[in-house]
């Protein structure tokens, strides 16, 4: 199949620090600006989100079969409820994630087909090194606990899905430049053969978040290079969306005919002269693809 290249539009303008974790859920696109702390919802048509300051930054988030949503916060893991106006009720840790290790937070993460929640840690050390008792990937459900994946440690860990039968995982090391997946067996957190997807075609794409469709493909957003790329199963690049955004974080795909392709993007590690170049850095960018090429999000087992 040749290579489709199109350009995204410019859906919702916004200021985002560190736009990620992007979902369609009930009618509404819901994203996270990790570095501010904050939980966004909005509803297309209607004016500005819905927000909710949280007590600690937000890398990753899952909603729940109660209508509770789990959220990865920097070091735990929390259930919580929220108001109409996405007012924060409740609020219930689960596990401490990496308690004894100062250098990490949680990144990017979602739900596996079972309905247990996969996520993953990034080192914050300035280093940004890959460190065999920190920087990992984890597996979370109510009926097991928390239980790390047997997978290399990572600087960051990004990338995180699954194939439509569940069986396979998807994820990656940013600075390596590449997605790898493995076989994933979500009852015994048992992953094998773990091996290359795909690598980055310029040495301005760095991967970030990722999300599979209906057809088995994966869309990845690539920091650095303001795009998000599409990739066969096979791991061949299928099709390009541009953003004039350098810092794509994370796509989605939903809207009421899961027909709409959505990204987040970045304003953080952007000087001025980058900022007076790109200023809808941090905004909502989107694109219409075909009718029911979306898969909505396996809710948390909760």
């Amino acid at each position: 199949m040749p290579m489709k290249n199109d350009a995204l539009d410019l859906v919702l303008p916004q200021g985002a620090l560190l736009g990620e974790g992007l979902l369609w859920r009930e009618g509404r696109w819901w994203w996270t600006d990790i570095e501010a702390a904050t939980l966004y919802a909005w509803r297309p048509g209607e004016g500005r989100p819905q927000l909710c300051r949280l007590p600690d930054r937000l890398g990753s988030f899952a909603h729940c079969r109660s209508g509770r949503v789990l959220l990865g916060l920097a070091k735990r893991l929390a259930l919580a409820t929220f108001g109409d106006d996405l007012e924060l009720g409740q609020l219930q840790t689960l596990a401490a994630v990496d308690a004894a290790e100062a250098r990490t937070r949680v990144n990017d993460g979602r739900t596996d087909r079972r309905g247990y929640f996969v996520f993953g840690t990034l080192n914050e050390a300035r280093d940004r090194q890959p460190i065999s008792t920190i920087a990992s990937f984890y597996q979370y459900s109510l009926q097991h606990g928390l239980r790390r994946l047997a997978l290399p440690a990572v600087a960051i860990a990004n990338s995180i899905c699954f194939s439509l039968d569940g069986r396979t995982m998807y994820f990656c090391d940013t600075l390596t430049q590449r997605i790898q997946q493995c076989d994933y067996d979500a009852e015994t957190a048992q992953v094998d053969n773990i091996r290359l997807f795909t690598q980055m075609d310029s040495p301005h794409a760095w991967p970030d978040g990722s999300v599979i469709d209906a057809e088995g493909c994966l869309w990845n957003a690539q920091w650095g290079a303001g795009r998000v790329a599409r990739y066969d199963p096979e791991g061949r690049l299928m099709q390009v969306l541009t953003a004039p955004a350098a810092h794509a974080t994370c796509p989605a795909i939903g809207g009421p005919g899961l027909d709409e392709l959505m990204l987040t993007t970045a304003r953080t590690e952007l000087d001025r002269d980058a900022l007076a170049a790109q200023p809808l850095s941090g905004s909502l960018f989107g694109l219409r693809l075909s009718p029911g090429l979306g898969v909505p999000d396996t809710l948390f087992d909760d």
